[in-house]
């Protein structure tokens, strides 16, 4: 622990000198297709780059050598974003870029050892969304009801608010993952290819979804103890899957041009908001009992709430924020998934002790069958300069999951800050978070640590 507080304090230090002065960054480029400007382009870029101090699982090895602690710096997100409104009722959007390119993996595809195209170079870029919408019935002030539909690779998955998060304006430095319960398994990156109805009745906004999931092939261990079985992600004939999610607005209402869900507004906006989703998908995974193939639907349940709101003094421009969710998730029996995110550990063969099933490096029991309860919290300092060249936002999160497949039930949390040199669009965040480490499904050993210094910049 001491070595891990030692390098975040060195992290934190060397980046004192980007906290002074102002950037000017807008919302996007936008190019106006015709004189009213109600046709029209934009465009949205930004990157986040992650430096971090990492202590590993036990059994971790990096680049040949066995270690219980890494620092590393990556690129967590480069991406690209543009859509049209080509007329007044029709809409297309394309969403590319990478994702997690540290110095040892997340390069183009079959990329390894050393030159050209060693570990983690040239990373391969990607659709995340490519969609066209229509308006049937477009907004208006006289009008309670609008709805648009849209097909295509897109992010109208349902669920919760933060399973359709803007990873733009987070509160906290990252979302927790266990909001996108499909990630990269039978979805390409928290997105599935279907059709899609959004809109509102009066402060009812409505997002629905029928999508066709991505085939998985995982290959379910055999038991003789039924109890014993676990459920792996394998549809075989993928079968459609369904998604929806109603929020009630009770204040300001939100904008539903676009999928993305704000985490933050600064106390721009007064919004408080109570939501419920769901996502279910048919024979979606599998288990093996005595040879037999047993077939499971996948059923997510959440409910949530989310509030933004200034307070205190005008001029003092405070704000509160917090979401809290909750999630019931049904994978089938025993179904568990280890993720690390940017994950630089590979497994140390030479290790004795206890390892962590999670595996090396930073993976976690992060998704699986049971519930799962989230929340986090931030609070927008004051200001104390008519033009402050820093904005501060102290945040803490707290998550505790209860999975059918192990016996212990755990509770790790997040705290950190975030500082805005211009919202948004420019800021620094720091954050340090826990994660359980268990050695079996009965034991639960203690917990670890990483600490994370993010630097985004969005235009």
């Amino acid at each position: 622990m001491k070595k891990i507080l030692f390098k975040a304090s060195v992290l934190l230090l060397s980046l004192q000198g980007f906290s002074q002065g102002s950037t000017e960054y807008g919302g996007g480029l936008k190019f106006n297709l015709n004189e009213d400007g109600s046709k029209f382009m934009r465009v949205i870029a930004w990157n986040q780059i992650w430096m971090r101090s990492s202590e590993m699982n036990p059994g971790t090895m990096i680049g040949g050598e066995a270690t219980s602690t890494a620092t590393d710096i990556g690129n967590r997100r480069l991406r690209f974003l543009a859509y049209a409104q080509v007329s007044k009722r029709y809409m297309i959007l394309t969403h590319f870029g990478i994702n997690n390119q540290t110095f040892t993996n997340g390069g183009a595809a079959g990329t390894s050892g050393t030159g050209g195209y060693g570990a983690g170079k040239k990373p391969g870029l990607f659709f995340h969304d490519a969609w066209n919408e229509y308006a049937v019935v477009l907004p208006a002030k006289d009008k309670k009801f609008s709805m648009s539909l849209g097909a295509g690779l897109h992010y109208y998955m349902g669920l919760s608010r933060m399973t359709m998060g803007s990873t733009l304006n987070f509160l906290t430095i990252d979302a927790p993952i266990f909001n996108w319960p499909l990630i990269e398994n039978s979805d390409q990156f928290a997105r599935q290819v279907g059709l899609f109805a959004k809109g509102k009745y009066g402060k009812l906004e409505y997002r629905l979804s029928y999508n066709k999931p991505y085939a998985t092939n995982l290959a379910p261990v055999n038991t003789t103890n039924a109890a014993n079985a676990v459920a792996v992600d394998n549809s075989g004939l993928t079968k459609w899957s369904k998604a929806g999610y109603l929020e009630y607005q009770f204040l300001e209402q939100e904008a539903n041009v676009l999928p993305f869900k704000v985490g933050s507004y600064l106390g721009t906006k007064k919004v408080f908001n109570l939501g419920a989703g769901f996502y279910t998908a048919p024979d979606a995974t599998r288990s093996l009992v005595n040879n037999t193939i047993n077939k499971h639907d996948i059923t997510l349940l959440s409910a949530d709430a989310f509030m933004d709101l200034p307070i205190g003094k005008k001029e003092k421009k405070m704000a509160v924020t917090a979401y809290s969710v909750l999630y019931d998730y049904d994978f089938g029996p025993n179904y568990l998934r280890n993720v690390g995110i940017m994950n630089v550990g590979t497994l140390d063969p030479n290790f004795t002790g206890n390892r962590a099933i999670a595996g090396p490096g930073n993976a976690q029991p992060t998704i699986g069958s049971g519930t799962i309860w989230y929340t986090q919290a931030g609070f927008l300092l004051p200001n104390k300069e008519a033009k402050p060249k820093v904005r501060i936002q102290p945040f803490g999160a707290v998550t505790y999951k209860d999975f059918d497949a192990l016996a212990q039930t755990s509770t790790q949390f997040d705290i950190g800050s975030n500082f805005f040199l211009d919202g948004h669009h420019a800021k620094i965040t720091a954050q340090y978070s826990t994660r359980p480490v268990y050695t079996s499904l009965t034991n639960k050993s203690g917990s670890l640590g990483e600490f994370v210094v993010q630097l985004q910049i969005y235009l």
